[in-house]
């Protein structure tokens, strides 16, 4: 056989490799997620690979957490909860501080990040973006799951600024294009109410909850979006003053930050890491110290479909794209540490 007839019989050979491989993990849905990933039994999340090479159970299992405020605070916070990880797995972990919400997304996209605790908005892209599959949420004393509310603020002695109306002509810190109710639900709420932000007033977005919350307490900013999470544990901690800041609107509520896995990780492994989250118990542990002051007790069960119903409504409302492509996710990425 001629050479040049060999060389194009191998080009077909491997063509034909190519589409016998693709045949044999065909996807009949994908919804919004990213081509990356598959959704055939439509529950919005990604489905884990049907090929089980594909299925991952490393050594070390990366752990983040939310960057609302410095990572460096919550890396002491969850040692106990890791070291009960660790215990329930038969796996090492690592926690992987990380300064934004991009940085959290691109990480469990490439693989670097195994099991993240996201925030609201941010579970919603990480769900489209990175494979990632919501499974729990802190819950109460109740039993029911533990929630937030947006809440405006401005300085304790601003009396120009009594509500949203007074929001009008002022510079008004938002957190991320990605954040629920650092920026989507603001958007979505105070629009509804004759106020659009970004046309009514100046948005700067300052890139955490925390640095909002003491720029308004420092006067850098005439009043922020964020959540009454954060700022309940930033006055708790004495990072800001109860008398420095006063709320001037509050939302209905709103889910807590959501824990996923990636969705490619191995089945069994699954099952241990879910196991570790249900039995853990936050009294008398470092987890109790951030967070037992809201009432939070431990972990339980959520179905992203159900529990994040009115996220993934607010966000298609600002008909937001899920998308790496999308100029609001290159923004979110270019913003370094901030």
């Amino acid at each position: 056989m001629p050479r040049p007839v060999r060389f194009v019989v191998a080009l077909v050979a491997v063509a034909m490799l190519a589409v016998t491989a693709f045949a044999q993990e065909p996807c009949s849905h994908r919804g919004k997620l990213d081509p990356m990933y598959c959704d055939d039994n439509r529950d919005l999340v990604a489905d884990p690979p049907k090929d089980r090479a594909k299925l991952a159970s490393p050594d070390t299992l990366v752990f983040t957490y939310a960057p609302v405020e410095d990572p460096a605070v919550y890396e002491n916070v969850w040692v106990d909860f890791l070291k009960h990880v660790e215990k329930a797995t038969g796996k090492k972990t690592k926690y992987f501080g990380l300064q934004n919400y991009a940085a959290q997304i691109e990480a469990m996209r490439s693989g670097r990040l195994h099991l993240s605790g996201y925030s609201t908005g941010s579970t919603v892209y990480a769900v489209n973006l990175a494979g990632a599959v919501p499974f729990a949420i802190m819950k109460d004393a109740s039993g029911g799951p533990a929630g937030y509310h947006l809440v405006m603020i401005t300085q304790a002695k601003n009396d120009k600024i009594k509500g949203v109306a007074d929001l009008k002509g002022k510079r008004v810190a938002h957190v991320s294009q990605t954040s629920s109710s650092g920026h989507q639900a603001p958007v979505y709420l105070f629009s509804k109410m004759g106020v659009v932000p970004g046309k009514d007033y100046q948005i700067v977005y300052s890139g955490k909850h925390d640095n909002s919350i003491l720029g308004v307490a420092n006067g850098d900013y005439d009043a922020a979006a964020v959540a009454d999470t954060v700022l309940e544990r930033m006055i708790n901690r004495g990072v800001v003053k109860a008398s420095d800041v006063k709320v001037v609107y509050k939302s209905p509520v709103f889910p807590t930050a959501g824990f996923a896995y990636a969705h490619n990780l191995e089945p069994g492994l699954v099952g241990r890491i879910k196991d570790a989250f249900y039995t853990f118990k936050f009294q008398g542990t470092s987890l109790d110290k951030e967070f037992g002051k809201q009432g939070r007790v431990g972990f339980m069960p959520i179905t992203y479909a159900k529990d994040w119903e009115s996220v993934i409504g607010i966000l298609d409302a600002n008909k937001v794209v899920f998308s790496r492509e999308s100029e609001d996710y290159k923004r979110l990425q270019k913003r370094g540490s901030e």
